[in-house]
């Protein structure tokens, strides 16, 4: 039995769509941010961070995003990650870091001095350089996709998962994308079914 608790619209969905992409069954229970339900005891327990998405697999937790996308590719998703081949497991771990730490770490520090942070605490001097670490960092993917289907080639795979999730997020938060081969990735990743039925999952549970 898999269970994922989460936040629709936020890094949860990652954990859906990869279970969507191996057709696993799971149970979604999104908790409510604003009711403080993150913080309750019993979900504590689960994740003492009271973040989401957590995710229990029979008696095992895990939490973070990215290691559990990568724990789903690996016990469900024989095509998801790279096996027997040392050097494109490289290259999909690589495009996995990249995602956290060039990607998306700007964009959440733009969240989390835009709303996400006590007012007292938000520095809004800092949107200007996230604003264009985001831009470099694109710029970086775009060069490294180039014109590959996937990041790894003809083959989707997890890091997909993350980095169209991500590119995803940087539109919501009104960041342009200017480079027509990131907007033609996205637009063939925002096409899989399993994504489309991991937004409608959440948009179920959030009604």
């Amino acid at each position: 039995m898999i269970t994922v608790y989460g936040l629709p619209k936020s890094r949860s969905t990652r954990v859906l769509w990869a279970l969507e992409e191996v057709q696993q069954d799971y149970t979604f229970i999104p908790l409510d941010f604003l009711k403080g339900e993150q913080l309750q005891p019993e979900y504590l327990r689960i994740n003492p961070a009271g973040k989401v998405p957590a995710l229990l697999h029979e008696d095992f937790v895990l939490t973070e995003s990215a290691a559990i996308v990568n724990y789903v590719a690996t016990e469900f998703g024989d095509d998801l990650i790279p096996r027997n081949n040392n050097r494109l497991r490289a290259e999909y771990d690589r495009w996995c870091f990249f995602t956290l730490s060039e990607l998306e770490q700007p964009l959440w520090t733009i969240g989390k001095h835009k709303f996400a942070l006590p007012a007292e605490k938000r520095v809004p001097a800092v949107l200007e350089t996230a604003n264009w670490e985001h831009e470099k960092a694109l710029g970086l993917l775009s060069q490294g996709l180039g014109e590959k289907t996937y990041i790894l080639g003809d083959q989707f795979s997890g890091a997909d998962i993350l980095l169209g999730h991500t590119l995803r997020w940087g539109l919501a938060f009104k960041r342009p994308l200017p480079q027509q081969n990131l907007q033609d990735y996205l637009a063939r990743l925002e096409a899989r079914p399993a994504l489309q039925a991991a937004v409608q999952r959440e948009s179920q549970a959030a009604a």
